[in-house]
């Protein structure tokens, strides 16, 4: 055989194997014997199976101790009693702490999360989880001495998911309302802790438990709580007395459920609750003449991961800003009668203006603060100030020697007090004009002290993971 007809034959040879091939590839079922799914048909643990199920809410309760709380100011809700981390008590605080750092009055362990405290009536109330019973529990402690009073909760499987609880409660005369990492909201009456009612958000308008379970705080406002919960409505009223939906806007679009909490502003003499779905930003009525309709909604600014939560600059201005790559959008809206529209201004990276990962932004004298993502940089991780007008312009940092991560700060008595993931607390004057340390301690021992603070009679609570 000669060589030109040895290679016609090898060259036939191989088109027909890379033909065959080519047929098994193109009518092969890779999933022929693969079961279809079935839920409780997939050999997961009874407890896993259980936790998709029905959950019983509210059913754990124990009282533990009868000590009377002290009367005392409020921190009723995620970033105070409006909504902007600044704390309105003209209470005079020391400007430095001494080698010591501040005084440790008490503490109590809690469940891996980072979930934050609210304080009223002279208790605090911290959503916690706890792992050796696999059970959402709503704490209740006495501001003045940390004694626990009563815990109530309900049992449900959470994997570890970069930590569990992560919602701050929301609390009001007799009531305090907790959000679970999957989306069970529970009501209970604010001094004994009685069962009041129970609602699973993921089971009853068909929501999606964002990606790090629920990082959204529940909003009291009057005698509802307000809850974006995405699947068949953007958002709800709750009678708080009776658990009963008064009200509930529309979902045509599908947009989802984020880890942002609703934010209450009033803009142009309308009041209403602000929120950036994972889908784009949104308004919805507060009056009670159209409580509930959709004022706006726009999609062009829409993270696939929003922590943050809107930030009202006045003049019609709202900031909203997300990690991982999203950066801060900076819009106006606009009004023309009953109708509302929204222009988006500018949008920033961020390594190119004020932005935020986890923690929402503080607005103060007409300027914006925040510690910046971990992709922004130089400057990541650093506590900063921008004009709100424009964010793009950094007017200052707190310097590559002071990065935070993820960490808290809030506003009291003039001084920003900023909580670094490694415990650390630092205080700052809390101005436009440069970043002044006055003092810094190791408050905490722990690490990822991400949960929001609250401080209230010159008390700051705080935790770590």
């Amino acid at each position: 055989m000669n060589q030109a007809s040895f290679v016609q034959k090898f060259t036939i040879t191989l088109t027909l194997i890379a033909g065959i091939a080519f047929g098994y590839w193109l009518f092969y079922d890779p999933v022929s014997k693969f079961n279809e799914f079935n839920p409780g048909n997939d050999n997961r643990p009874a407890e896993m199976q259980a936790a998709i199920g029905v959950v019983n809410i509210g059913a754990f309760f124990i009282s533990l101790a009868a000590e009377p709380a002290t009367p005392s100011s409020s921190w009723p809700r995620f970033r105070g009693s409006e909504s902007d981390n600044i704390s309105k008590q003209r209470v005079k605080l020391a400007d430095s702490w001494g080698e010591r750092g501040p005084r440790r009055l008490w503490a109590v362990d809690l469940g891996e999360g980072h979930s934050g405290p609210v304080v009223a009536n002279g208790l605090v109330y911290v959503l916690d989880y706890d792992e050796v019973n696999r059970r959402d529990i709503l704490r209740c402690f006495t501001l003045n001495a940390g004694a626990e009073l009563w815990q109530r909760g309900y049992d449900i499987y959470i994997k570890r998911n970069h930590g569990m609880s992560r919602t701050v409660p929301a609390v009001q005369d007799s009531f305090v309302v907790s959000m679970g990492p999957r989306c069970q909201v529970m009501c209970a009456q604010a001094h004994t802790g009685a069962f009041i009612w129970g609602i699973d958000i993921e089971r009853e308008f068909s929501s999606e438990v964002p990606l790090w379970y629920t990082g959204q705080c529940p909003l009291i406002d009057g005698d509802q709580v307000v809850l974006a919960t995405g699947g068949d409505f953007l958002m709800v009223g709750i009678d708080l007395a009776s658990g009963q939906v008064v009200w509930k806007t529309p979902n045509p679009l599908g947009w989802k459920m984020s880890h942002s909490s609703v934010m209450p502003m009033t803009l142009f003499g309308k009041r209403m609750y602000v929120y950036a779905a994972i889908g784009g930003i949104l308004a919805v009525s507060a009056e009670a003449e159209d409580q509930g309709r959709l004022l706006f909604q726009s999609s062009e600014w829409s993270p696939t991961v929003v922590a943050p939560s809107p930030v009202a600059l006045g003049q019609g201005k709202i900031f909203f800003t997300a990690g991982y790559g999203a950066g801060s959008a900076l819009f106006q809206v606009n009004r023309n009668d009953a109708d509302y529209t929204t222009t988006l201004l500018q949008t920033y990276k961020p390594d190119a203006g004020l932005c935020s990962e986890q923690q929402t932004p503080l607005f103060f004298q007409g300027h914006l603060f925040s510690i910046l993502p971990k992709d922004a940089g130089a400057r990541r991780n650093q506590f900063v100030c921008a004009a709100s007008e424009h964010p793009e312009n950094i007017l200052w940092t707190s310097d590559k020697e002071f990065r935070f991560g993820l960490g808290p700060y809030l506003i009291a008595d003039g001084k920003f007090f900023i909580l670094s993931d490694e415990g650390v607390l630092t205080m700052a004057e809390a101005t436009a004009k440069g970043f002044r340390i006055l003092d810094r301690a190791q408050v905490l021992s722990g690490h990822d002290a991400w949960g929001p603070m609250a401080i209230v009679d010159g008390r700051l609570l705080c935790r770590d993971s």
